[in-house]
């Protein structure tokens, strides 16, 4: 699983059990909404072109939120879930081993090689050097500034209307 975490500050996080409940709850329903919104970011802009085109669109349709709060804390997660073997791959780049590709359903491969087309039982493929393509780290640098915003505005916000 490729998981991206969205927590604060160590020092912020220390002081959540501190906080009136009534700002807490601001918080994290604040937190849920811009999870959300960066896991619609991630699918419907990083995924459908920004960064990766969509071929079956089992990646995107593994990208997940949760959220789970406690007295100290509140954890926020957009990741891939389920078995996206190359949802890591893609977002930080990699080398793969060389490897053999056979026919799994058919006696022979067919490809195109210099406008002739080949048959073969097997490939000896010697691996590839994936450049990082990343799809959640992008978003998440594209909504940074929208999201520090918006939960300091929770926040005052919560806190105004406690004291009134």
């Amino acid at each position: 699983m490729f998981t991206v975490d969205l927590t604060g500050a160590d020092p912020l996080s220390a002081k959540l059990s501190t906080i009136p409940a009534v700002v807490r709850a601001a918080l994290a329903a604040k937190a849920a909404d811009l999870a959300k919104r960066l896991q619609a970011h991630v699918v419907q802009d990083k995924l459908s072109g920004q960064v990766l085109q969509s071929k079956t669109g089992a990646l995107k349709a593994s990208i997940r939120t949760a959220i789970e709060t406690n007295r100290d804390a509140i954890h926020v997660r957009v990741f891939s879930s389920g078995d996206v073997k190359y949802a890591a791959i893609q977002e930080y780049g990699g080398q793969t081993p060389p490897h053999e590709i056979v026919p799994d359903k058919v006696k022979a491969l067919a490809f195109m090689v210099g406008g002739k087309q080949v048959f073969a039982k097997v490939v000896h493929h010697p691996g590839s050097k994936i450049p990082a393509r990343s799809y959640m780290g992008s978003a998440l640098a594209d909504m940074a500034g929208q999201i520090s915003a918006e939960l300091k505005a929770v926040v005052v916000e919560a806190l105004a209307g406690g004291m009134s």
